[in-house]
C-alpha cells in the first residue's frame, strides 16, 4: 500500500437525494465510508478517522439523513432503507469515487449491509459493528416486536408512534442521552437481575430503567456535550424515523429474502451487547449469509458502543481487515 500523509479532519456538505449529507473526512487513499447508528452522529467515529488516515485510507464519517448537519426531510417515509442506501451511493460519487468500503455501527450496520446487498458494484466490502447481518425476509417486524416482553413493551415498538419518544427525550436531551449510553455500556449497564433497559414497563418510559448518575468511561463531558448539542438543535424525530420505517423496509426488500452478501466482510461485536446475544443465531449463520467473511470478532466484556468503548482494538481490527481487502 502506498504511504500517505494523514490530513486534519475536514467537514463537508455533499449533495444527496436527502438534499445534503454532512460528513467529516480525513486521510488520503482508498475511500472508507463510516455510518453511525442511533442516537449518535459522525462523532461516534472520532477515534477511527485519524487511525484510518494514518494507515493510508481516506475515511469519511457521515451524518445519516435526519441527524446532525445533514438534511432532515419532513415525511416519515423519507427515511426508509432504500433512501439511506441512495444517500450512501451519493456520498461515494460526491467524493469523486466509483466504489468504496462501507462500515456501519448499530443502525449504520443495517444501512451498510443493505447498501452492499443492493449495490455491490459501489460497495466492494462491508464492515458491520454490533448488529449482525440478517438477510431480508421473515415475519413482519412490527408483529415480531409486538410479541416481545409480555406485559412490557420492546423499545422498538415504543419508538413507533410519532411524538411519543420525543416527548420523553426532548425535555432533557443531554440527560436522556447520558442514560441511554450508560444503559448499553459494559461498565455502567444494569446488572443481570435488574429490569432490562430495552423494555418499557406498563405506563412507564425507557428512562425509568437507565442507570442513575453513572457515566460510561468512554464518554467525557465534552463528548456528551457534542452529542447533546446536535440533538437539542435538530430534535429526535429524524433519528427516530428510522425505526418507523421497518415495515416499509420489509416490504421494499421482499424480493431479496434470504440473500447473502458476497463481498469481503467483517463483523465486530461485544460479548455484553444484547445485539450479539439476541442475534447469536445470525452470527452462527455467517458461513451462509456472509460467504465473503474475512474475520469475525467478539470483544470480551464490551458493550454496544464498540468503536468508542474499545477504540484501539477496533482500529487494529479495521486496519488489518482493510489491508487484507486491499491486498486481495
Amino acid at each position: 500500500m502506498p504511504v500517505t500523509t494523514a490530513t486534519e479532519p475536514t467537514h463537508r456538505l455533499v449533495p444527496s437525494p436527502a438534499g445534503r449529507i454532512h460528513l467529516v473526512e480525513q486521510g488520503r487513499g482508498p475511500l472508507v465510508v463510516l455510518v453511525h447508528g442511533f442516537p449518535e452522529s459522525w462523532y461516534s467515529w472520532r477515534h477511527q478517522l485519524p487511525a484510518l488516515a494514518a494507515a493510508g485510507y481516506r475515511a469519511a464519517a457521515v451524518d445519516v439523513r435526519g441527524y446532525g448537519r445533514s438534511s432532515r426531510p419532513a415525511a416519515t417515509d423519507a427515511y426508509r432503507m432504500l433512501d439511506l442506501v441512495a444517500d450512501c451511493v451519493a456520498v461515494v460519487h460526491a467524493l469523486g469515487e466509483e466504489s468504496a468500503v462501507l462500515v456501519g455501527h448499530d443502525w449504520g450496520a443495517n444501512i451498510a449491509a443493505t447498501s452492499a446487498l443492493l449495490r455491490p458494484g459501489v460497495f466492494r466490502a462491508v464492515g458491520l459493528l454490533s448488529v449482525p447481518y440478517t438477510p431480508p425476509g421473515g415475519p413482519k417486524p412490527s408483529e415480531v416486536f409486538a410479541q416481545l416482553g409480555g406485559d412490557e413493551e420492546f423499545y422498538v415498538s415504543y419508538f413507533q408512534q410519532p411524538g411519543r419518544a420525543e416527548a420523553e427525550i426532548e425535555p432533557d436531551v443531554r440527560g436522556w442521552l447520558a442514560g441511554f449510553y450508560a444503559a448499553l455500556s459494559a461498565d455502567t449497564m444494569p446488572g443481570p437481575d435488574a429490569p432490562d433497559p430495552h423494555f418499557v414497563g406498563r405506563g412507564g418510559t425507557l428512562r425509568d430503567r437507565f442507570p442513575a448518575g453513572r457515566t460510561p468511561s468512554w464518554l467525557s463531558e465534552d463528548d456528551l456535550d457534542v452529542y447533546a448539542a446536535e440533538f437539542e438543535r435538530t430534535g429526535l424525530t429524524g433519528a427516530l424515523a428510522r425505526y418507523r420505517n421497518m415495515d416499509r423496509d420489509w416490504a421494499d426488500l421482499a424480493g431479496h429474502a434470504g440473500a447473502p452478501i458476497a463481498q469481503p466482510s467483517l463483523f465486530v461485536g461485544g460479548t455484553l451487547d444484547a445485539s450479539t446475544t439476541w442475534l447469536a443465531d445470525a452470527i452462527e449463520a455467517y458461513p451462509r449469509t456472509l460467504p465473503g467473511l474475512v474475520s469475525s470478532h467478539l470483544l470480551d466484556g464490551c458493550g454496544h458502543w464498540v468503536q468508542q468503548e474499545r477504540p484501539e482494538a477496533v482500529n487494529r481490527i479495521l486496519v488489518e481487515w482493510l489491508d487484507a481487502v486491499s491486498a486481495s
